[in-house]
């Protein structure tokens, strides 16, 4: 079987080399001519661990290759997955499905024989149907159907979530287009993964509905959190407590900044538009929107307040940059809110993240970036720890104390013990968890210990 995987960003790259592992000849399509070359040089253009090494065996072994020619791969295709972007559009902060839509013309002009469109990219109900109606517009004569398989891939951890998913979603009812997709997703029906077939509006749906759930759920931890300051509960066991219920589960109940990157803002957003226009609103949707933009802006209070109020003159030290670990990708990521914040309040930042800077430098282009993170807390008075990397997880507190100005850390992640950090000499504090008490005077013993990591 030959497919054709119509953009090669971080969805499509991914999708597309995965289907390669199963054994499908895979051609990955894209307009820049740049990013091809780079692609055909062996070059990966997004951080993903493990990614690099599967384009390269896959690509050796004749079954992943790269182009610009869309015509000539859709021709020679039995399925064609659209995997181009669906940022918010402006303005209405709905989905820009312009990207989706000029590829289905395209595709209509190229398809030859019987072929199975798919849009993989993450698009809003009813998206499927156009798409058919674009096709059929350009094509009256073609045969096609039209499925919808969202992906569910996390960012840092893609290639085991396509490889082994939790599930995998296909909607149509044509019975051609599924026999297409069973045999695509063949190697996963041997594992016995669960595959659910569905009508095309309902796939589209459950996208949308999966990622607003789970930042519902992550706001409401960080909601809890706050609650956990006032009245002296600690939220990491307050998380246990209700994650240990099966019916509430452990999974994304950490407290912290607010969520970002690539999808969940985009998609509680689209969700919200897309209910106000079919007259049924989501208002709890409505409010996790606007509880985790108010909070990613409030963040920066946090560091205020460990430097005395002011910030005016003072150099802060942040750890990580990128909305979460193992990743390059600065989409929606709290550092955006949080360190234009610091700048604005007088402050001087000196960054460090171990795979985003790149990305980082033309999005917060008024700070110093540097080579490590005992650089970036060389002479600062506060270090903020932002994204949970696991080299900022076991950090030599001796020598950052003797980098920083003030012994105090902001940590926007939990990573650290607050009982260790206050024995280890620093003024620490974090989100929902009780503040520390300082050890008694003269207990050397203590006072001299290593801190140890929490989990995040």
């Amino acid at each position: 079987m030959r497919i054709s995987m119509i953009g090669t960003g971080y969805v499509g790259l991914v999708s597309g080399t995965c289907f390669s592992e199963f054994g499908v000849d895979v051609v990955c399509v894209d307009k820049d001519a740049g990013k091809i070359e780079r692609l055909n040089g062996g070059e990966i253009p997004i951080f993903e661990p493990g990614l690099d090494a599967m384009v390269a065996s896959n690509v050796a072994g004749g079954r992943l290759s790269f182009t610009t020619d869309l015509a000539a791969s859709v021709a020679a295709s039995d399925a064609v997955f659209i995997a181009v972007g669906t940022p918010s559009r402006r303005g209405d902060g709905h989905a820009d499905l312009s990207y989706v839509y000029a590829a289905a013309r395209e595709i209509a002009r190229a398809m030859t024989g019987y072929t199975v469109v798919v849009t993989k990219s993450t698009v809003p109900v009813g998206t499927g149907r156009e798409v058919a109606r674009i096709i059929r517009e350009e094509r009256p004569d073609a045969d096609f159907d039209v499925v919808s398989n969202p992906e569910f891939l996390r960012e840092g951890s893609a290639i085991q979530d396509f490889m082994r998913p939790d599930r995998v979603v296909i909607g149509t009812s044509s019975p051609r287009a599924q026999q297409v997709m069973r045999q695509l997703y063949r190697v996963l029906y041997l594992i016995e993964t669960p595959i659910l077939f569905t009508e095309l509006e309902t796939s589209e749906l459950i996208k949308y509905a999966a990622n607003t759930f789970l930042a519902t759920k992550i706001t409401f931890i960080n909601e809890v959190a706050d609650l956990c300051e006032k009245v002296g509960a600690n939220v990491h066991d307050v998380a246990r407590g209700i994650g240990l219920d099966n019916r509430i589960g452990r999974k994304f109940l950490h407290a912290g900044p607010g969520y970002g990157g690539s999808c969940f803002p985009k998609d509680t957003l689209a969700l919200v538009r897309t209910a106000q226009e079919c007259g049924a609103p989501l208002r709890i949707v409505e409010t996790v929107v606007d509880i985790n933009s108010t909070r990613k802006k409030a963040m920066a209070g946090r560091v205020l307040a460990a430097c005395g109020g002011s910030l005016e003159g003072k150099t802060v030290a942040v750890l990580g940059l990128t909305f979460k670990p193992n990743t390059d990708d600065m989409r929606d990521a709290p550092s955006l809110d949080i360190v234009p914040a610091l700048v604005t309040a007088g402050a001087t930042v000196q960054a460090f993240d171990p795979e985003g800077m790149a990305e980082a430098k033309p999005l917060l282009p008024e700070i110093t970036y540097c080579e490590d993170a005992y650089g970036a807390m060389t002479g600062a008075d506060v270090v903020v720890l932002l994204t949970e990397w696991n080299e900022f997880r076991a950090l030599d507190l001796d020598r950052a104390k003797a980098l920083l100005k003030a012994p105090v850390m902001v940590d926007l992640r939990n990573v650290y013990t607050p009982a260790d950090m206050v024995a280890a000499g620093f003024t620490y504090s974090s989100i929902g968890r009780p503040a520390p008490e300082a050890p008694p005077q003269g207990d050397t013993a203590e006072a001299a210990a290593t801190p140890s990591s929490a989990p995040a």
